[in-house]
């Protein structure tokens, strides 16, 4: 029988009781069990792409282990690492960074956000962030002693924050702005004039600009990404998130890297070494190889083919019966609306897992302002989709 450690010494700290568990990977996750009981479910919930990671990278990680690079590298990560980042920031990104005191390697942006939070926040300070928001940022910030303060994103202005709202949420506590771009789950790409509106109000209050890039390699029809560190007074005070999860189809790798000031970076290193030691030393070697050069038909075939997906499952869940749904200016993301049907976006996620099995994510767990929505991955297989298609149109006929 299990144990109630509740009132108990060896209770569960509240910090983790209060918390709800991510959406995204709890649905994935569940999907997952389905399949393995012989359900032929669809998984629509999960930022995953259907391919593997590129042949050459595997190659060049596989290389790694079998000549012994097994062993944990310096918490900052691999100098030929960090170098490959600084080489990627530069070609893409229009940054000079210095990889020896401007660079470390994280298991991911996940991982970043956490080493970026404890190395600023002190507890009881307070985080603005989207709302919509990714369902895993207020919870984090939560766990180290920080207050989130969602600030809902404009629909009118295409889910961007304005700059009178976002000003509004300035305390005296706030210590940082968090933000996403390209954004998840709505699929905005933050143009200049918008990070403007975000580094205007941080350089005003003297703040912290944490900006999750996961998805920047992605963006569609003929969109640029930029860096808020570029703008104008704000590469002293931003935390520049970036990973392969998603762009590289790597992730199970855990891999990323975070771009900022020397003594926040410091800060990172230090955390680094009591919490993770290091990031793993065979997937920096495909990871460098993934950010050091110039993408090559591997990864620029394979973003063209995302976007025509993007494209296809878009138009068609837009022309289902009480849905609407636009494509994705950057990531890979329909942001379904289903305000016409009447019903919850919880309500009819789980109805179509149980009933239809295509697992997808209900608007409400990105905050408040996502209910009436559904947050649907669009790169799957041509198959998967068309498939999940006819199941969707079942569900609402």
């Amino acid at each position: 029988m299990k144990e109630d450690l509740n009132g108990t010494r060896r209770g569960i700290a509240q910090r983790v009781q209060a918390a709800p568990s991510s959406a995204t990977v709890r649905i994935a996750d569940l999907a997952k069990t389905l399949r393995r009981r012989g359900e032929d479910v669809i998984d629509l919930s999960a930022g995953r792409a259907a391919e593997p990671t590129p042949p050459s990278i595997c190659e060049a990680a596989s290389a790694a282990l079998h000549s012994g690079d097994t062993h944990q590298t310096m918490a900052r990560g691999k100098p030929e690492y960090r170098e490959a980042c600084a080489r990627k920031l530069s070609r893409e990104n229009g940054i000079q960074a210095d990889p020896e005191r401007e660079i470390i390697a994280t298991f991911g942006c996940k991982n970043g956000l956490t080493l970026a939070l404890l190395a600023t926040l002190e507890p009881g300070d307070e985080v603005i962030l989207e709302d919509p928001g990714f369902v895993s940022y207020a919870p984090t910030i939560r766990f180290f002693g920080g207050v989130p303060v969602p600030v809902p994103l404009d629909p009118e202005t295409g889910y961007r924050w304005r700059e009178g709202p976002l000003e509004a949420a300035v305390t005296e506590r706030t210590r940082a702005i968090l933000f996403c771009s390209p954004h998840n789950p709505t699929g905005t790409v933050h143009r200049p004039q918008e990070l403007d509106v975000i580094a205007g109000v941080a350089r005003k209050h003297d703040l912290w600009v944490i900006s999750d890039e996961i998805y920047e390699r992605v963006v569609w029809d003929g969109r640029t990404h930029t860096c808020i560190a570029t703008r104008p007074g704000m590469e002293g005070r931003s935390i520049t998130l970036m990973g392969l999860t998603k762009t590289a189809a790597m992730g199970g790798w855990r891999i990323g890297f975070a771009y900022a000031p020397e003594e926040v970076v410091a800060a990172m290193v230090t955390l680094q070494q009591h919490l993770a030691t290091c990031v793993g030393s065979f997937t920096q070697v495909g990871g460098a190889l993934a950010f050091g050069q110039e993408p090559g038909p591997e990864l620029t075939e394979l973003w063209e083919e995302w976007e025509a997906r993007c494209d296809f499952m878009t138009r068609e869940l837009d022309a289902l019966p009480g849905l609407s749904c636009r494509m994705p200016e950057g990531g890979y993301y329909g942001w379904a609306d289903i305000r016409e049907t009447g019903e919850g976006s919880v309500a009819l996620a789980e109805r179509l897992l149980a009933d239809h099995h295509v697992a997808v994510v209900p608007g409400s767990a990105f905050g408040p302002q996502g209910e009436g929505f559904l947050r649907i991955t669009c790169v799957k297989s041509r198959d998967d989709l068309e498939e999940a298609l006819r199941r969707i149109r079942e569900a609402l006929e």
